[in-house]
Protein backbone atom coordinates (compact mmCIF):
# COMPACT_ATOMS: atom_id res chain seq x y z
CA UNK A 1 0.00 0.00 0.00
CA UNK A 2 2.89 2.46 1.05
CA UNK A 3 4.38 1.40 -2.73
CA UNK A 4 1.37 2.37 -4.47
CA UNK A 5 1.11 5.74 -2.06
CA UNK A 6 4.55 6.57 -3.44
CA UNK A 7 3.77 6.13 -6.86
CA UNK A 8 1.00 7.99 -7.25
CA UNK A 9 2.94 11.35 -5.59
CA UNK A 10 5.82 10.55 -7.80
CA UNK A 11 3.53 10.49 -11.40
CA UNK A 12 1.52 13.52 -9.61
CA UNK A 13 4.99 15.05 -9.18
CA UNK A 14 6.12 14.02 -12.64
CA UNK A 15 2.48 15.27 -14.32
CA UNK A 16 1.76 18.34 -12.36
CA UNK A 17 5.57 19.45 -11.68
CA UNK A 18 4.44 23.45 -10.94
CA UNK A 19 2.19 21.50 -7.92
CA UNK A 20 4.94 19.66 -7.00
CA UNK A 21 7.48 22.72 -6.53
CA UNK A 22 4.47 24.68 -4.08
CA UNK A 23 5.25 23.89 -0.38
CA UNK A 24 3.40 24.90 2.42
CA UNK A 25 5.28 27.22 4.91
CA UNK A 26 3.71 27.65 8.20
CA UNK A 27 4.80 30.50 11.02
CA UNK A 28 3.47 30.84 14.51
CA UNK A 29 3.40 34.93 15.15
CA UNK A 30 3.03 35.64 18.61
CA UNK A 31 2.07 38.71 19.27
CA UNK A 32 3.80 39.88 22.81
CA UNK A 33 4.77 43.00 24.87
CA UNK A 34 8.59 43.63 24.92
CA UNK A 35 10.43 45.39 26.96
CA UNK A 36 12.61 47.65 23.96
CA UNK A 37 14.93 50.84 24.43
CA UNK A 38 15.70 53.31 21.79
CA UNK A 39 16.61 57.43 22.02
CA UNK A 40 17.58 56.29 25.83
CA UNK A 41 14.03 55.73 26.51
CA UNK A 42 12.11 52.33 27.32
CA UNK A 43 8.76 51.30 27.08
CA UNK A 44 6.92 48.17 26.07
CA UNK A 45 6.14 47.58 22.59
CA UNK A 46 3.88 45.26 20.55
CA UNK A 47 5.92 42.59 18.58
CA UNK A 48 5.77 39.65 17.05
CA UNK A 49 8.18 37.12 18.93
CA UNK A 50 9.68 39.76 21.09
CA UNK A 51 11.56 41.01 17.54
CA UNK A 52 11.50 44.61 16.59
CA UNK A 53 10.83 44.68 12.74
CA UNK A 54 9.21 41.53 13.30
CA UNK A 55 10.26 38.16 11.73
CA UNK A 56 10.83 37.97 7.88
CA UNK A 57 8.55 35.45 6.38
CA UNK A 58 10.33 33.81 3.66
CA UNK A 59 8.39 31.67 0.97
CA UNK A 60 8.49 31.20 -3.07
CA UNK A 61 6.15 31.98 -5.96
CA UNK A 62 2.83 29.54 -5.74
CA UNK A 63 3.09 28.07 -1.93
CA UNK A 64 0.88 28.75 0.56
CA UNK A 65 1.52 30.07 3.52
CA UNK A 66 -0.34 29.34 7.00
CA UNK A 67 0.56 31.91 9.92
CA UNK A 68 -1.15 31.14 12.68
CA UNK A 69 -1.66 34.57 15.14
CA UNK A 70 -1.62 34.32 18.59
CA UNK A 71 -2.40 37.55 20.45
CA UNK A 72 -0.80 37.92 23.90
CA UNK A 73 -1.99 41.32 24.26
CA UNK A 74 -4.32 43.92 25.62
CA UNK A 75 -5.20 45.16 21.98
CA UNK A 76 -7.54 43.65 19.18
CA UNK A 77 -5.03 42.94 16.63
CA UNK A 78 -5.22 42.15 13.05
CA UNK A 79 -2.06 41.39 10.25
CA UNK A 80 -2.29 42.46 6.74
CA UNK A 81 0.07 41.22 3.87
CA UNK A 82 0.94 44.25 2.10
CA UNK A 83 0.50 43.46 -1.60
CA UNK A 84 -0.32 39.71 -1.36
CA UNK A 85 -3.07 39.32 -3.83
CA UNK A 86 -5.14 37.20 -1.97
CA UNK A 87 -6.53 35.52 -4.54
CA UNK A 88 -10.38 34.05 -3.45
CA UNK A 89 -8.74 34.85 0.06
CA UNK A 90 -9.83 37.93 1.10
CA UNK A 91 -10.35 36.78 4.55
CA UNK A 92 -7.11 36.62 5.32
CA UNK A 93 -6.43 40.12 3.76
CA UNK A 94 -5.98 41.21 7.83
CA UNK A 95 -8.02 45.56 7.53
CA UNK A 96 -9.84 45.54 10.73
CA UNK A 97 -13.66 45.29 10.12
CA UNK A 98 -13.36 45.63 6.74
CA UNK A 99 -12.31 42.04 6.00
CA UNK A 100 -12.29 40.26 9.34
CA UNK A 101 -13.41 41.34 12.65
CA UNK A 102 -10.01 41.60 14.97
CA UNK A 103 -8.73 39.09 16.98
CA UNK A 104 -9.20 39.66 20.68
CA UNK A 105 -6.76 39.30 23.51
CA UNK A 106 -6.59 35.80 24.48
CA UNK A 107 -7.52 34.55 20.94
CA UNK A 108 -5.74 32.82 18.05
CA UNK A 109 -6.44 32.47 14.21
CA UNK A 110 -4.68 31.42 10.90
CA UNK A 111 -3.90 33.45 8.09
CA UNK A 112 -4.28 30.88 4.97
CA UNK A 113 -3.16 32.63 1.61
CA UNK A 114 -1.41 31.56 -1.86
CA UNK A 115 0.96 33.35 -2.98
CA UNK A 116 -0.09 32.71 -6.76
CA UNK A 117 2.20 34.45 -9.48
CA UNK A 118 3.78 36.86 -6.63
CA UNK A 119 7.52 37.06 -6.59
CA UNK A 120 9.90 39.65 -5.05
CA UNK A 121 9.53 42.07 -1.76
CA UNK A 122 6.40 42.89 0.34
CA UNK A 123 5.63 43.43 3.69
CA UNK A 124 3.53 42.18 6.89
CA UNK A 125 1.78 44.57 9.30
CA UNK A 126 -1.02 45.20 11.73
CA UNK A 127 -4.05 46.85 10.33
CA UNK A 128 -6.14 48.03 13.07
CA UNK A 129 -5.02 51.23 15.01
CA UNK A 130 -2.25 52.37 14.81
CA UNK A 131 -0.47 49.05 15.81
CA UNK A 132 1.77 48.71 12.60
CA UNK A 133 4.70 51.54 14.19
CA UNK A 134 6.13 48.53 15.84
CA UNK A 135 4.42 45.55 14.47
CA UNK A 136 5.59 44.46 11.13
CA UNK A 137 7.96 42.82 9.04
CA UNK A 138 9.26 41.92 5.71
CA UNK A 139 7.75 39.03 3.26
CA UNK A 140 10.52 37.89 0.72
CA UNK A 141 8.77 35.87 -2.22
CA UNK A 142 12.13 34.14 -4.19
CA UNK A 143 11.05 32.44 -7.91
CA UNK A 144 10.23 29.18 -8.42
CA UNK A 145 13.04 26.92 -7.87
CA UNK A 146 15.18 27.18 -10.58
CA UNK A 147 13.89 30.43 -11.74
CA UNK A 148 16.47 32.77 -12.59
CA UNK A 149 15.79 36.80 -11.47
CA UNK A 150 15.66 39.26 -14.47
CA UNK A 151 18.81 41.14 -13.04
CA UNK A 152 22.76 39.89 -12.35
CA UNK A 153 22.29 36.97 -9.47
CA UNK A 154 23.47 39.06 -6.39
CA UNK A 155 25.66 37.33 -4.18
CA UNK A 156 24.01 37.65 -1.35
CA UNK A 157 20.62 39.90 -0.01
CA UNK A 158 19.76 42.38 2.78
CA UNK A 159 16.35 43.57 4.01
CA UNK A 160 16.40 47.02 5.09
CA UNK A 161 13.48 48.17 6.59
CA UNK A 162 12.75 51.54 7.56
CA UNK A 163 10.64 52.73 10.63
CA UNK A 164 9.25 55.57 12.83
CA UNK A 165 9.57 55.72 16.86
CA UNK A 166 7.85 57.58 19.65
CA UNK A 167 9.45 57.72 23.02
CA UNK A 168 5.51 58.12 24.03
CA UNK A 169 3.20 54.96 23.55
CA UNK A 170 1.77 55.24 20.39
CA UNK A 171 -1.80 54.34 20.93
CA UNK A 172 -1.77 57.06 23.26
CA UNK A 173 -0.53 59.83 20.62
CA UNK A 174 -3.41 58.60 18.59
CA UNK A 175 -6.20 58.45 21.07
CA UNK A 176 -4.92 61.72 22.22
CA UNK A 177 -5.10 63.07 18.69
CA UNK A 178 -8.34 61.62 18.05
CA UNK A 179 -10.34 63.04 21.17
CA UNK A 180 -9.13 66.66 20.72
CA UNK A 181 -9.64 67.06 17.09
CA UNK A 182 -6.24 67.96 16.51
CA UNK A 183 -3.28 66.27 14.37
CA UNK A 184 -1.13 63.71 16.02
CA UNK A 185 2.17 64.84 17.23
CA UNK A 186 5.24 63.60 15.14
CA UNK A 187 7.36 60.77 15.47
CA UNK A 188 10.72 61.40 17.70
CA UNK A 189 13.10 59.65 15.53
CA UNK A 190 13.12 57.42 11.80
CA UNK A 191 15.16 54.06 12.23
CA UNK A 192 16.81 52.24 9.79
CA UNK A 193 16.54 48.26 11.17
CA UNK A 194 14.82 49.22 14.16
CA UNK A 195 17.84 51.49 14.90
CA UNK A 196 17.58 55.48 15.14
CA UNK A 197 21.76 55.87 14.62
CA UNK A 198 23.67 58.35 16.57
CA UNK A 199 20.89 60.60 18.28
CA UNK A 200 21.34 64.06 20.14
CA UNK A 201 22.00 64.28 24.21
CA UNK A 202 21.79 60.29 24.00
CA UNK A 203 25.37 58.87 23.67
CA UNK A 204 24.06 54.73 23.52
CA UNK A 205 21.81 55.37 20.65
CA UNK A 206 22.95 52.36 18.21
CA UNK A 207 23.05 51.87 14.30
CA UNK A 208 22.81 49.57 11.85
CA UNK A 209 25.65 48.09 10.31
CA UNK A 210 25.56 46.74 6.66
CA UNK A 211 28.34 44.62 6.39
CA UNK A 212 29.37 44.17 2.62
CA UNK A 213 32.66 43.03 0.58
CA UNK A 214 34.24 44.05 -1.97
CA UNK A 215 33.49 43.11 -6.01
CA UNK A 216 30.40 41.30 -4.19
CA UNK A 217 26.78 42.38 -4.93
CA UNK A 218 24.06 42.77 -3.12
CA UNK A 219 20.51 42.51 -3.28
CA UNK A 220 18.57 45.46 -0.53
CA UNK A 221 14.94 44.45 0.00
CA UNK A 222 14.19 48.17 1.20
CA UNK A 223 10.90 48.69 2.89
CA UNK A 224 9.23 51.56 4.42
CA UNK A 225 7.48 50.43 7.27
CA UNK A 226 6.77 54.57 8.77
CA UNK A 227 3.59 55.50 9.82
CA UNK A 228 3.26 58.68 8.22
CA UNK A 229 6.17 59.99 6.50
CA UNK A 230 7.63 59.09 2.97
CA UNK A 231 11.58 59.04 2.64
CA UNK A 232 15.01 59.28 0.73
CA UNK A 233 17.20 56.74 1.11
CA UNK A 234 20.47 57.49 0.35
CA UNK A 235 24.33 55.73 0.11
CA UNK A 236 26.72 57.83 0.55
CA UNK A 237 29.31 57.28 -2.11
CA UNK A 238 27.13 54.42 -4.04
CA UNK A 239 24.49 54.32 -6.90
CA UNK A 240 21.60 51.99 -6.31
CA UNK A 241 20.18 50.19 -8.96
CA UNK A 242 16.61 49.71 -9.07
CA UNK A 243 15.33 46.36 -10.21
CA UNK A 244 11.74 45.81 -8.74
CA UNK A 245 9.29 47.72 -6.76
CA UNK A 246 6.71 46.31 -5.08
CA UNK A 247 7.59 42.74 -5.93
CA UNK A 248 7.05 43.80 -9.62
CA UNK A 249 10.12 43.27 -11.70
CA UNK A 250 11.26 47.27 -13.27
CA UNK A 251 13.60 47.88 -15.82
CA UNK A 252 16.94 48.76 -14.20
CA UNK A 253 17.15 52.14 -13.30
CA UNK A 254 20.36 53.64 -11.83
CA UNK A 255 19.61 56.29 -8.92
CA UNK A 256 21.51 57.99 -5.96
CA UNK A 257 18.27 58.74 -4.34
CA UNK A 258 15.30 56.44 -3.78
CA UNK A 259 11.85 57.21 -3.16
CA UNK A 260 9.82 55.57 -1.13
CA UNK A 261 6.61 56.20 0.43
CA UNK A 262 4.98 53.72 3.70
CA UNK A 263 3.81 50.50 2.51
CA UNK A 264 6.55 50.82 -0.51
CA UNK A 265 9.00 48.10 -1.18
CA UNK A 266 12.17 48.71 -3.63
CA UNK A 267 14.50 46.40 -4.40
CA UNK A 268 17.80 47.58 -5.79
CA UNK A 269 21.19 46.23 -6.65
CA UNK A 270 24.47 47.96 -4.74
CA UNK A 271 27.64 47.22 -6.07
CA UNK A 272 30.41 46.97 -3.64
CA UNK A 273 33.21 48.65 -5.81
CA UNK A 274 34.29 51.67 -4.02
CA UNK A 275 37.19 52.15 -1.77
CA UNK A 276 37.27 50.35 1.74
CA UNK A 277 35.90 52.50 3.92
CA UNK A 278 32.52 53.05 6.03
CA UNK A 279 29.85 54.88 4.20
CA UNK A 280 26.79 56.46 5.50
CA UNK A 281 23.19 55.36 5.15
CA UNK A 282 20.90 58.25 5.69
CA UNK A 283 16.68 58.53 5.49
CA UNK A 284 15.37 61.75 5.95
CA UNK A 285 11.52 62.77 5.14
CA UNK A 286 9.75 64.08 2.03
CA UNK A 287 7.32 67.04 2.87
CA UNK A 288 6.74 69.71 -0.29
CA UNK A 289 3.90 71.32 1.93
CA UNK A 290 3.05 73.23 5.31
CA UNK A 291 2.64 70.08 6.76
CA UNK A 292 4.32 69.32 10.10
CA UNK A 293 6.47 66.20 10.04
CA UNK A 294 9.91 64.66 11.86
CA UNK A 295 12.38 66.28 10.22
CA UNK A 296 15.41 64.09 11.12
CA UNK A 297 17.70 61.96 9.67
CA UNK A 298 18.68 58.48 10.96
CA UNK A 299 21.81 57.10 10.10
CA UNK A 300 23.72 53.56 9.14
CA UNK A 301 26.63 52.30 8.43
CA UNK A 302 27.82 50.65 5.30
CA UNK A 303 30.97 49.11 6.42
CA UNK A 304 33.60 47.17 3.88
CA UNK A 305 35.15 43.81 5.54
CA UNK A 306 38.99 44.91 5.41
CA UNK A 307 38.16 48.63 6.76
CA UNK A 308 40.32 49.25 9.56
CA UNK A 309 38.92 50.62 13.02
CA UNK A 310 38.44 53.87 13.22
CA UNK A 311 38.25 54.77 10.12
CA UNK A 312 36.28 57.88 9.74
CA UNK A 313 32.85 57.71 7.60
CA UNK A 314 32.41 59.48 4.43
CA UNK A 315 29.29 61.21 4.53
CA UNK A 316 26.80 62.24 2.06
CA UNK A 317 24.34 64.84 1.59
CA UNK A 318 20.57 64.36 1.91
CA UNK A 319 17.95 66.40 -0.17
CA UNK A 320 16.47 69.20 0.52
CA UNK A 321 13.00 68.04 2.63
CA UNK A 322 11.14 69.94 -0.01
CA UNK A 323 13.01 68.22 -2.96
CA UNK A 324 10.01 67.64 -5.33
CA UNK A 325 12.20 67.24 -8.29
CA UNK A 326 14.01 64.71 -6.68
CA UNK A 327 10.60 62.26 -6.32
CA UNK A 328 9.54 62.97 -9.49
CA UNK A 329 12.80 62.43 -11.71
CA UNK A 330 12.90 59.00 -9.65
CA UNK A 331 9.14 58.21 -10.06
CA UNK A 332 9.00 59.15 -13.68
CA UNK A 333 12.51 56.77 -13.64
CA UNK A 334 10.31 54.04 -12.99
CA UNK A 335 9.29 51.67 -15.90
CA UNK A 336 7.59 48.13 -15.88
CA UNK A 337 10.12 45.20 -17.09
CA UNK A 338 7.19 44.18 -19.86
CA UNK A 339 9.63 41.29 -21.30
CA UNK A 340 8.52 37.87 -22.18
CA UNK A 341 8.68 36.15 -19.19
CA UNK A 342 6.96 39.39 -17.62
CA UNK A 343 4.39 41.36 -19.63
CA UNK A 344 2.67 44.49 -18.93
CA UNK A 345 -1.10 43.16 -18.73
CA UNK A 346 -1.92 46.95 -18.40
CA UNK A 347 -6.33 47.35 -19.41
CA UNK A 348 -6.28 48.73 -22.55
CA UNK A 349 -10.13 49.68 -22.42
CA UNK A 350 -11.72 50.11 -19.12
CA UNK A 351 -15.14 49.74 -18.25
CA UNK A 352 -14.96 52.41 -14.93
CA UNK A 353 -13.74 55.48 -15.40
CA UNK A 354 -13.31 56.82 -11.89
CA UNK A 355 -12.46 60.44 -10.32
CA UNK A 356 -11.33 60.52 -6.84
CA UNK A 357 -10.84 63.56 -5.14
CA UNK A 358 -9.05 63.29 -2.36
CA UNK A 359 -7.68 65.72 0.66
CA UNK A 360 -8.15 66.58 4.36
CA UNK A 361 -11.32 69.26 5.71
CA UNK A 362 -12.27 69.89 9.19
CA UNK A 363 -15.93 68.63 10.66
CA UNK A 364 -17.98 69.72 13.60
CA UNK A 365 -16.95 68.54 17.37
CA UNK A 366 -18.87 68.96 20.31
CA UNK A 367 -16.44 67.60 22.74
CA UNK A 368 -12.99 68.13 20.30
CA UNK A 369 -10.34 71.34 22.01
CA UNK A 370 -11.66 73.78 19.08
CA UNK A 371 -15.03 72.49 18.54
CA UNK A 372 -13.98 70.62 15.63
CA UNK A 373 -12.09 67.68 14.10
CA UNK A 374 -9.77 67.26 11.66
CA UNK A 375 -10.93 64.34 9.04
CA UNK A 376 -9.88 63.42 5.45
CA UNK A 377 -12.34 62.12 2.54
CA UNK A 378 -12.39 60.78 -0.83
CA UNK A 379 -14.91 62.41 -2.97
CA UNK A 380 -16.54 64.18 -0.12
CA UNK A 381 -17.07 60.90 1.80
CA UNK A 382 -15.30 60.80 5.23
CA UNK A 383 -14.94 56.58 5.51
CA UNK A 384 -16.94 55.40 8.82
CA UNK A 385 -14.96 52.03 10.06
CA UNK A 386 -18.60 49.00 10.84
CA UNK A 387 -18.66 47.33 13.48
CA UNK A 388 -19.37 44.34 11.20
CA UNK A 389 -16.58 43.18 9.12
CA UNK A 390 -18.02 44.50 5.10
CA UNK A 391 -16.61 40.64 3.48
CA UNK A 392 -19.01 38.98 6.63
CA UNK A 393 -21.47 41.20 5.78
CA UNK A 394 -21.05 40.57 1.99
CA UNK A 395 -20.82 37.10 2.05
CA UNK A 396 -23.75 36.80 4.36
CA UNK A 397 -26.22 39.30 3.24
CA UNK A 398 -26.06 41.22 6.21
CA UNK A 399 -28.44 44.68 5.69
CA UNK A 400 -27.50 48.12 7.06
CA UNK A 401 -23.72 47.25 7.31
CA UNK A 402 -23.17 49.41 3.72
CA UNK A 403 -24.47 50.81 1.25
CA UNK A 404 -22.78 50.38 -2.14
CA UNK A 405 -23.36 54.24 -3.51
CA UNK A 406 -19.70 55.52 -3.20
CA UNK A 407 -19.85 58.14 -5.51
CA UNK A 408 -17.57 57.37 -8.95
CA UNK A 409 -16.89 61.15 -9.11
CA UNK A 410 -16.75 63.95 -6.92
CA UNK A 411 -20.46 65.47 -5.95
CA UNK A 412 -19.59 68.64 -6.62
CA UNK A 413 -16.69 69.40 -8.54
CA UNK A 414 -14.58 71.95 -8.21
CA UNK A 415 -11.22 73.77 -8.91
CA UNK A 416 -9.41 71.15 -7.02
CA UNK A 417 -5.70 72.39 -7.19
CA UNK A 418 -6.91 76.06 -6.74
CA UNK A 419 -8.00 78.51 -4.03
CA UNK A 420 -11.32 76.88 -3.72
CA UNK A 421 -13.68 78.45 -1.45
CA UNK A 422 -15.57 74.92 -1.72
CA UNK A 423 -17.15 73.57 2.12
CA UNK A 424 -14.53 71.89 3.80
CA UNK A 425 -16.95 69.71 6.28
CA UNK A 426 -17.64 66.06 4.99
CA UNK A 427 -20.53 63.77 4.68
CA UNK A 428 -19.62 60.56 6.66
CA UNK A 429 -20.53 57.01 5.33
CA UNK A 430 -19.85 53.36 4.94
CA UNK A 431 -20.04 53.12 1.56
CA UNK A 432 -18.25 51.16 -1.16
CA UNK A 433 -18.10 51.09 -4.81
CA UNK A 434 -19.65 47.84 -6.60
CA UNK A 435 -17.70 46.19 -9.18
CA UNK A 436 -18.73 43.01 -11.98
CA UNK A 437 -15.89 40.17 -11.81
CA UNK A 438 -13.03 41.08 -14.15
CA UNK A 439 -14.15 44.72 -15.47
CA UNK A 440 -11.79 47.20 -15.83
CA UNK A 441 -11.07 50.27 -13.83
CA UNK A 442 -9.40 53.51 -14.05
CA UNK A 443 -8.82 55.51 -11.17
CA UNK A 444 -7.55 59.37 -11.56
CA UNK A 445 -6.66 60.07 -7.83
CA UNK A 446 -7.14 63.90 -7.49
CA UNK A 447 -5.01 65.46 -4.75
CA UNK A 448 -6.75 68.54 -3.63
CA UNK A 449 -5.70 72.09 -2.08
CA UNK A 450 -8.56 71.81 0.97
CA UNK A 451 -6.82 73.18 3.76
CA UNK A 452 -3.16 71.57 3.57
CA UNK A 453 -2.62 69.95 -0.16
CA UNK A 454 0.56 67.08 0.42
CA UNK A 455 1.35 64.03 -1.14
CA UNK A 456 -1.07 60.83 -0.65
CA UNK A 457 0.49 57.41 -0.77
CA UNK A 458 -2.26 55.44 -2.01
CA UNK A 459 -2.44 51.65 -1.26
CA UNK A 460 -5.21 49.19 -3.00
CA UNK A 461 -5.94 45.64 -1.35
CA UNK A 462 -6.15 42.54 -3.48
CA UNK A 463 -4.76 44.26 -6.64
CA UNK A 464 -1.65 45.52 -8.42
CA UNK A 465 -2.50 48.31 -10.82
CA UNK A 466 -0.78 50.10 -13.34
CA UNK A 467 0.71 53.59 -12.60
CA UNK A 468 -0.43 55.28 -16.56
CA UNK A 469 0.14 58.75 -15.87
CA UNK A 470 0.73 61.40 -13.78
CA UNK A 471 0.84 65.30 -13.37
CA UNK A 472 0.31 68.52 -11.14
CA UNK A 473 -2.36 70.54 -10.98
CA UNK A 474 -6.09 69.19 -12.49
CA UNK A 475 -6.28 66.03 -14.25
CA UNK A 476 -7.40 66.80 -17.88
CA UNK A 477 -9.76 64.45 -19.50
CA UNK A 478 -9.50 65.09 -22.64
CA UNK A 479 -5.45 65.93 -23.01
CA UNK A 480 -4.12 64.01 -20.38
CA UNK A 481 -4.98 60.62 -21.53
CA UNK A 482 -3.19 60.84 -24.78
CA UNK A 483 0.00 60.56 -22.54
CA UNK A 484 -0.51 57.83 -20.59
CA UNK A 485 1.93 55.02 -20.70
CA UNK A 486 -0.07 52.05 -21.84
CA UNK A 487 2.83 49.82 -23.05
CA UNK A 488 5.61 49.40 -19.72
CA UNK A 489 3.65 51.29 -17.11
CA UNK A 490 5.12 50.41 -13.45
CA UNK A 491 3.07 47.92 -11.55
CA UNK A 492 2.75 48.84 -8.07
CA UNK A 493 0.06 48.09 -4.97
CA UNK A 494 0.82 51.82 -3.41
CA UNK A 495 1.65 54.86 -4.84
CA UNK A 496 2.12 58.53 -4.19
CA UNK A 497 -0.32 61.35 -5.81
CA UNK A 498 1.69 64.25 -5.95
CA UNK A 499 0.90 67.45 -3.72
CA UNK A 500 -1.63 69.44 -5.73
CA UNK A 501 -1.50 66.57 -8.64
CA UNK A 502 -3.16 62.94 -9.94
CA UNK A 503 -2.03 59.89 -10.33
CA UNK A 504 -4.30 57.64 -12.77
CA UNK A 505 -4.11 53.85 -12.29
CA UNK A 506 -5.87 50.82 -14.34
CA UNK A 507 -6.73 47.54 -12.60
CA UNK A 508 -8.73 44.40 -13.83
CA UNK A 509 -11.26 43.43 -10.93
CA UNK A 510 -10.53 39.84 -11.19
CA UNK A 511 -10.56 39.18 -7.48
CA UNK A 512 -13.95 38.80 -5.83
CA UNK A 513 -14.29 39.92 -2.47
CA UNK A 514 -14.25 43.61 -0.55
CA UNK A 515 -11.24 45.29 -1.00
CA UNK A 516 -9.88 48.30 0.91
CA UNK A 517 -8.74 51.29 -0.63
CA UNK A 518 -6.72 54.21 1.46
CA UNK A 519 -3.74 56.13 1.89
CA UNK A 520 -1.19 54.88 3.66
CA UNK A 521 -0.21 57.66 5.55
CA UNK A 522 -1.88 56.49 9.29
CA UNK A 523 -2.95 60.03 9.89
CA UNK A 524 -4.90 60.08 7.01
CA UNK A 525 -6.60 56.73 6.99
CA UNK A 526 -7.60 57.59 10.68
CA UNK A 527 -9.34 60.31 9.68
CA UNK A 528 -11.25 58.76 6.94
CA UNK A 529 -9.23 58.62 3.67
CA UNK A 530 -10.62 55.72 2.69
CA UNK A 531 -13.08 53.47 0.67
CA UNK A 532 -13.29 50.06 -0.60
CA UNK A 533 -14.26 48.36 -3.59
CA UNK A 534 -17.13 45.29 -3.93
CA UNK A 535 -16.10 42.69 -6.50
CA UNK A 536 -18.64 40.81 -7.44
CA UNK A 537 -17.85 37.06 -7.83
CA UNK A 538 -18.11 35.64 -11.60
CA UNK A 539 -19.16 32.31 -13.11
CA UNK A 540 -18.45 28.67 -10.82
CA UNK A 541 -16.08 28.26 -7.99
CA UNK A 542 -12.91 29.21 -9.53
CA UNK A 543 -14.43 32.53 -9.78
CA UNK A 544 -15.77 33.07 -6.24
CA UNK A 545 -14.41 33.67 -3.49
CA UNK A 546 -13.58 31.09 -1.14
CA UNK A 547 -15.62 30.47 2.56
CA UNK A 548 -14.81 31.30 5.61
CA UNK A 549 -12.83 29.37 7.65
CA UNK A 550 -13.96 28.46 10.68
CA UNK A 551 -11.64 30.21 13.40
CA UNK A 552 -12.98 33.51 11.68
CA UNK A 553 -12.97 35.92 14.68
CA UNK A 554 -16.57 37.08 15.24
CA UNK A 555 -17.19 41.02 16.54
Amino acid sequence: MAYRIQVVVLLAAFLFPALAEAIVRHYKFKVVLKNTTRLCSTKPIVTVNGKFPGPTLYAREDDTVLVRLVNHVQYNVTLHWHGVRQLRTGWSDGPAYITQCPVPPGQSYIYNFTLTGQRGTLLWHAHISWLRATLHGAIVILPKKDVPYPFPKPHKEEIVILGEWWKADVEAVINQATQTGLAPNVSDSHTINGHPGPYPNCSTSKAYTLHVETGKTYLLRIINAAVNEELFFKIAGHNLTVVDVDASYTKPVSTDTIFIAPGQTTAALLFADKPSGKYLIAISPFMDSVVAVDNGTATAILRYNSTPAFTPTALTTIPPMNATPVTTTFLDSLRGLNSKEYPSTVPLTVDHSLLFAIGVGINPCATCVNGSKAVADINNVSFVLPTTALLQAHYFNIKGVFTDDFPGNPPVPFNYTGNSSANVATTNGTKVYRLAFNETVQVVLQGTTMLAPETHPIHLHGFNFFVVGKGVGNFDPVNDPKKFNLVDPVERNTFSVPTAGWSAIRFRADNPGVWFLHCHLEVHTSWGLKMAFLVENGEGPDQSILPPPKDLPVC
